[in-house]
């Protein structure tokens, strides 16, 4: 049993994860703007906050073994404010809910490079991108960071899918897709099991 705090708690990602983690008997500290709504559950505890202010995180973070961001890249905290936050509450390691973005289709190309990508994400991607250079400048923290697939919706839970590094994993169709619920299983494996500190890693099927 791990202490996890997951910011962005209220988020179809966040829910997932939280849901998968409390599953299999973690306790989780579940933080968003506004948590009035979420549903209380056995081993769950909720905090409203303002995740963009480092300093009403930190008590929110102190004492546990864990911290997950699944908030927004444009318009969330910033990977400094957060890793601020993690560093002054002492926990060491931080799981990042990624994009699909910032992943190659071919050396040295990102997905949001290519001409094909939906200008409707674009904004939310290049934050992502920016983020994660900041998470590898960051030498102190085990930081981790999950790529999901290109489609990246709620859907079955299988337990069946790959994991990859910082290429976009395509099916034999050419298909890049993961449903959240796999997804979360996939990141919840990496907390308890650590495999990727200090790197991204991705999942599709």
């Amino acid at each position: 049993m791990q202490r996890i705090a997951l910011i962005g708690i209220t988020g179809r990602a966040g829910s997932r994860i939280a849901s998968e983690l409390l599953a299999r008997g973690h306790r989780v500290t579940g933080i968003a703007r506004n948590t009035a709504d979420t549903p209380a559950e056995a081993g769950l505890s909720l905090h409203s906050a303002d995740a963009s202010r480092a300093d009403a995180l930190v008590p929110l973070l102190q004492g546990h073994d864990v911290v997950v961001s699944a908030a927004r890249f444009d318009g969330g905290p910033t990977a400094e404010v957060l890793l601020e936050a993690v560093r002054r509450a002492g926990v060491p390691r931080l799981l990042v809910v990624g994009g699909a973005g910032s992943l190659e289709v071919a050396p040295g190309v990102a997905l949001i490079d290519t001409p094909e990508f939906p200008p409707a994400y674009k904004a939310e991607a290049a934050a992502g991108r920016v983020f994660l250079d900041a998470l590898r400048r960051a030498d102190d923290i085990d930081w981790t960071f999950v790529s999901p697939a290109a489609s990246f919706e709620p859907g079955a839970r299988t337990g069946a899918f790959r994991l990859g590094g910082d290429a976009l994993l395509v099916d034999a169709a050419g298909n890049s897709a993961i449903s959240m619920e796999d997804y979360a299983i996939a990141f919840a494996d990496e907390i308890e099991r650590p495999a990727h500190l200090r790197e991204r890693f991705s999942v599709a099927y």
